[in-house]
């Protein structure tokens, strides 16, 4: 577990601070636990948990969590690179550590040279990090790679998939594929619905190219559509033949405010 250590960003704010608290959120979150299978990929949430904890946990309760994982996140912050990972080290929460898959980030990266060796994308990026406490909890011993992506360009998303899916091809082990994105943000519940289901339709559908245009024609504020096209490109690659929508919710069916809601979506690709 050599290298940098990238500590927590939002522990205390997002999720709870103290492990025995955020253990409890998350397993209430997990349950019930359903009949865990393999999947090749999955969008999730990374919204505060009061919000989007129980359409995160919904996914992660149907998973088969491998050993290695593959965590694709939006840049919020608009630090670093458009594409940045990280190779070495690991990543803190209250849970403790998780240690990078430095063997395939160095193997994604000779196959996708656009990708940049970057640690002030994740500094303080949210979207993965609220992710591993759920996959802590459900395998305390997986490793993973963080990927941020800044870019809206269809054609390097792609090709990022392809990359993904042809290094993954080369392992002797599942891996996962987590495209971690919130779904469209700060219209009203009655808006957002019909948005969100015109993009998850294109996720359900396995269509990135659908999504990518669904997306940009209706001004679906899907903050995390990047890592999704990549996501659906890769598993498609790896022969997925199935996508379900697990849960959907707004974050006004928690605060009760229709007014100005954001979108959550939980979907696994197998």
């Amino acid at each position: 577990m050599a290298g940098i250590i990238r500590h927590p960003a939002v522990a205390g704010r997002f999720y709870p601070g103290d492990p025995k608290i955020l253990l409890n959120h998350v397993r209430s979150y997990l349950s019930p636990q359903t009949a865990a299978a393999p999947a090749l990929g999955c969008v999730t949430p990374h919204a505060g948990y009061v919000y989007s904890g129980a359409v995160a946990g919904a996914v992660y309760a149907q998973l088969e969590i491998p050993q290695t994982i593959i965590i694709l996140c939006p840049n919020h912050t608009g630090k670093g690179r458009p594409l940045s990972i990280m190779s070495n080290g690991a990543w803190e929460t209250p849970l403790g550590r998780v240690p990078i898959d430095t063997a395939f980030a160095d193997a994604l990266k000779k196959e996708f040279l656009l990708l940049s060796e970057d640690f002030e994308a994740h500094r303080t990026e949210h979207a993965i990090e609220v992710e591993l406490p759920f996959l802590q909890a459900c395998r305390p011993d997986f490793t993973f790679v963080p990927i941020a992506l800044g870019t809206p360009q269809f054609e390097i998303l792609e090709k990022l998939g392809e990359a993904l899916a042809k290094v993954i091809q080369a392992q002797a082990e599942k891996i996962l594929i987590i495209a971690s994105s919130d779904m469209n943000h700060y219209e009203n519940d009655t808006v957002t619905r019909i948005k969100d289901h015109k993009a998850i339709e294109r996720m359900l559908a396995l269509d990135p190219r659908g999504l990518f245009d669904v997306v940009m024609r209706e001004e679906i504020s899907m903050c995390g559509f990047g890592p999704t096209v990549a996501m659906l490109t890769a598993t498609k690659r790896l022969g997925a033949t199935s996508a379900e929508l697990v849960k959907y919710a707004t974050s006004g069916d928690v605060s009760g405010d229709r007014e100005m809601v954001v979108g959550y979506a939980g979907v696994v690709v197998r």
